[in-house]
């Protein structure tokens, strides 16, 4: 889980990059705990958070996260 600090030292394209790749993980983790296959529940609300934190950086930088 990358903190809020290396996610502010990323240039823009990794900072995309880890939207994609979180936004992903996230996506196979909501699947995993639907069909009731996630055992590790607090992996949902860490991707979360993760995913949280590299949204609210891009928002300060101005990029457009809904192109993402």
């Amino acid at each position: 889980m990358a903190k809020s600090n290396d996610i502010q030292e990323m240039q823009d394209t990794q900072l995309v990059d880890l939207i994609k790749t979180t936004r992903r993980d996230l996506f196979g983790l909501r699947f995993q705990h639907a069909t009731g296959e996630l055992e590790n529940t607090a992996g949902l609300r860490n991707s979360k958070r993760a995913l949280a934190r590299a949204l609210t950086i891009a928002h300060q930088r101005g990029i457009d996260t809904n192109e993402i």
